[in-house]
């Protein structure tokens, strides 16, 4: 894959750089702050994006806008954001235009190797990876979705490993399911929000959308 990778520490960046070579994949540009971010992901046109969240000049949230804006010119680009926290309105824009292509990762979590590049490569391939602990922290305030009453709690824990990513075997394997009942479950929470399978957008990216969206 050819990847931009924008981070404003210079020691994290060229570590992402080093491990997705040694991977096997082409680092085609990095950048350092927003407006450097921004021109990469437009010149480049990349199969996938790394981005700080956080980045200078402001240190605000520089990378997300440039994200945003590249997305507005290429619909779909692919990016995976980094963040230090869990913020609930980065989670909600850059899935708001159901397009997929989005993760969401917050930087302690980024450990394994593996992992980090599984979720970069899902990114790339139109699906979503959101860092459990970026679900996690969006609800623990108790936040509740009224699209979301009519699931049972097994359509949640199902719709909220979707979330994360994972494709159905792997939650059927979380969930110590079948693949069956698993395709089940995701059939039936498709209807009840209301994705049907005449939508223009990818449904599991607007089921994600709904059960990230608070009321």
């Amino acid at each position: 894959m050819r990847i931009v990778v924008a981070e404003d520490l210079y020691l994290l960046r060229d570590g992402m750089v080093r491990l997705l070579e040694a991977f096997g994949h082409q680092v085609v540009a990095t950048a350092g702050t927003g407006p450097e971010t921004l021109d990469a992901l437009l010149t480049w046109r990349p199969d996938v994006a790394v981005l700080d969240v956080r980045m200078p000049p402001t240190q605000t949230d520089e990378g997300l806008r440039a994200a945003l804006a590249a997305r507005r010119e290429i619909p779909g680009l692919p990016v995976l954001i980094l963040s230090q926290y869990v913020e609930q309105l980065y989670a909600r824009e850059l899935l708001a235009d159901g397009a997929g292509g989005i993760g969401y990762f917050l930087k302690d979590n980024v450990f394994d190797a593996d992992q980090f590049v599984d979720a970069l490569e899902r990114v790339a391939a139109g699906g979503t990876a959101m860092d459990p602990a970026v679900i996690a922290g969006l609800f623990a305030n108790g936040t509740s979705n009224r699209r979301l009453e009519p699931l049972t709690e097994r359509e949640r824990s199902v719709l909220a490993l979707m979330a994360e990513g994972l494709s159905n075997q792997a939650i059927a394997r979380r969930l110590f399911l079948s693949e069956g009942a698993i395709s089940k479950y995701t059939t039936s929470l498709f209807g009840k929000l209301g994705l049907t399978d005449d939508e223009n957008g990818n449904r599991r990216v607007l089921a994600v959308l709904a059960y990230l969206n608070a009321p």
